[in-house]
């Protein structure tokens, strides 16, 4: 048998509580790949220029961090995870069908940072929740998770694509002056960045005519079923006032068994849990506070240093991602390669097809491999593509191929971090909260930094910080091994994985 009967009876016993967290997530990859190709389009529909429509891209992220902490706080109770899931999707919808009536940048702005809050709990919350139900055998299930979010990042922009102006959608006298070079700026977009398409000028004043609002609402309809899903899970689970269905009564004869086997080990372990559950209550919110565990006092250093450690190398891997999707293209068409705008359009695409097609491939694998592994692996050639790239920067064909294995190499970092860091910290599900928000400061941050250095110091240096984070990367990560050999694990961290929401873990 492919997977052992214990995981399986496991994945069966959280069946409809696992698939609704892998379809949030879809509706977080929905959102968070349209704002890009589509952003011409929304420019014409505000009537904003270049330089303002982009920081709608600031506002999204800002509160897509924001939303990142703040999803942390409800990890106590499972029935306001469920709740904040639910509002969170139905939010995203609502979000998809109110854009195209927004026709003030700052209006927009706003509309945006309501949706990266609810991006942020989606992203905390479901990486939390699966952590949680299966603990040690957490990976294949966080790289099922992060193959939902490739694919409805990688299908967004094509919905949106048809809907498309070929054409500037402000129709001016100076409309053809700037219509030429529609797509290349398209392209040249870099989120966070806006200084890169200061020199361009596009007409603010016209008649608008575009169509992307029909894309918006396909979308909107499309992401209508998560919610509904959401909903369901919580009247399944007795959440819903007012319906109180509980699932314990229809057990059959051995799972009804297994509850009570689970209810005994759980009355041995009953004091100790109690105990360090009310200190946490008593930390008021603060994520590290409910980590601390009185068998790690021993060690403190090594306790916030795998926190730190594995915080800087999602930040790093995370903003590599950004950064390698964000400014490709323009490195691509500028020398020495002078690439024509329509073939190192394929580049960006390429990559994002290959980070999606990584994490379908890391399913199966990280089944049999353990995330440090994984981990090594994947930093090992990322490091290593990087240095390809940089020797074969006068190869088109090498850009191409470069490009495809790293995406490949990326595409399984952030799940496979995640899952071995909650590994050395007794799957306490707080270190979610850290990863997830270090991760999306690193994609927003380093491509302000890198941008700013590809401005000053040329196309170049694009591959040149690319190596290094990446080398940086991978020497923090050996650093990361050591603080997994010094930190002691306690026992109280490795109940048996009894699965499937108990009621104490809804408490």
């Amino acid at each position: 048998m492919w997977w052992d009967e214990n995981l399986l009876a496991l994945f069966k016993r959280n069946l409809q509580s696992t698939i609704t967290y892998w379809s949030v997530f879809f509706s977080f990859g929905l959102c968070i790949a349209f704002l890009g190709p589509t952003l011409l389009d929304l420019r014409c529909q505000t009537h904003s220029s270049l330089q303002d429509i982009t920081w709608v891209f600031f506002s999204q992220q800002f509160c897509l961090l924001v939303g990142s902490t703040l999803g942390g706080t409800f990890k106590k109770s499972l029935k306001l995870c469920l709740f904040i899931l639910f509002i969170s999707s139905l939010t995203i919808s609502l979000v998809f069908a109110i854009i195209p009536f927004c026709k003030h940048v700052g209006v927009l702005a706003l509309v945006m940072a309501v949706a990266g809050l609810a991006m942020g709990n989606i992203d905390t919350i479901s990486n939390m929740q699966l952590v949680k139900i299966y603990q040690q055998d957490s990976a294949v299930f966080l790289q099922v998770l992060h193959f939902f979010v490739g694919f409805g990042a990688l299908l967004s922009p094509l919905i949106a694509d048809p809907f498309l102006s070929d054409t500037n959608c402000i129709q001016s006298n100076t409309t053809l002056n700037g219509s030429s070079n529609l797509e290349h700026i398209r392209n040249s977009i870099v989120p966070h960045h806006p200084g890169n398409v200061s020199h361009y000028v596009l007409p603010l004043e016209g008649q608008v005519l575009t169509n992307v609002s029909y894309a918006f609402w396909i979308m909107a309809a499309i992401n209508l079923p998560v919610p509904i899903a959401v909903f369901v899970l919580m009247y399944q689970k007795g959440m819903v006032s007012g319906c109180d269905r509980r699932h314990g009564s229809l057990l059959s004869a051995d799972e009804l068994a297994m509850e009570t086997q689970k209810e005994t080990e759980m009355n041995d372990e009953k004091k100790p849990e109690t105990e360090e559950e009310h200190s946490h209550e008593q930390g008021n919110g603060v994520h590290l506070l409910c980590c601390q565990n009185k068998k790690n006092w021993n060690a403190p250093c090594t306790f916030f240093a795998i926190h730190v450690c594995s915080a800087v190398i999602l930040f790093m891997t995370d903003g590599l991602v950004g950064e390698y999707s964000g400014f490709i293209y323009s490195y691509a068409v500028d020398e020495p390669l002078s690439l024509a705008h329509k073939t190192a359009g394929y580049l960006p695409s390429l990559f994002w097809a290959c980070i999606t097609l990584g994490r379908l491939i890391s399913i199966p694998v990280s089944y049999k491999v353990p995330p440090r592994s994984m981990l090594f692996i994947n930093l090992i050639g990322m490091a290593a593509t990087f240095m390809f790239l940089l020797l074969s920067q006068n190869s088109v064909p090498g850009l191409f191929i470069g490009t495809a294995f790293l995406g490949l190499f990326l595409s399984s970092v952030f799940p496979s971090m995640l899952a071995y860091t909650e590994d050395m910290l007794n799957y306490k599900g707080c270190a979610t909260t850290v990863l997830v928000t270090a991760a999306g400061m690193g994609e927003m941050i380093l491509q302000i930094l890198v941008g700013t250095v590809i401005q000053t110091q040329g196309s170049y240096s694009f591959l040149v910080c690319g190596v290094s984070l990446s080398i940086l990367a991978l020497s923090l990560f050996v650093v990361l091994l050591v603080f997994d050999n010094l930190h002691p694990r306690g026992l109280e961290g490795k109940t048996p994985n009894l699965g499937s929401d108990p009621d104490w873990y809804q408490q």
